[in-house]
């Protein structure tokens, strides 16, 4: 059953981890989500990854450069989705480093 209480979750985006518990893993961010907003997060993480994999065969066709490569476009685009995720249920911490860094745009992520 799914709830929509909003819990704490550690999240690492370099290792597309989720995890409730802060000494689990290494992490980087603390966000307050419900179980939807993890669901959406996860496909977000798979998608990355599934990507990442799709750029590593396409990095051995030197022939297509990177500002022409539409799977870099869709890497760009789900870390945006990611990271202004974060920033809107991201604590203060979370929310201060990634606007600080310009990680996502806060007009947008709101």
């Amino acid at each position: 059953m799914i709830t929509l209480e909003k819990r704490t979750y550690y999240i690492s985006v370099q290792d597309g981890m989720i995890s409730q518990h802060s000494g689990a893993s290494p992490w980087e961010f603390e966000i307050s989500a419900d179980d939807d907003d993890i669901i959406i997060l996860r496909e977000y993480f798979d998608q990355l990854h599934s990507q990442d994999w799709i750029n590593f065969f396409r990095a051995h066709v030197p022939a297509v450069e990177y500002h022409y490569d539409s799977s870099n476009d869709k890497m760009d685009e789900l870390r945006r989705n990611i990271y202004g995720m974060l920033y809107r249920l991201g604590n203060e911490e979370t929310r201060s480093f990634i606007s600080e860094n310009g990680l996502c745009d806060i007009k947008s992520a709101d």
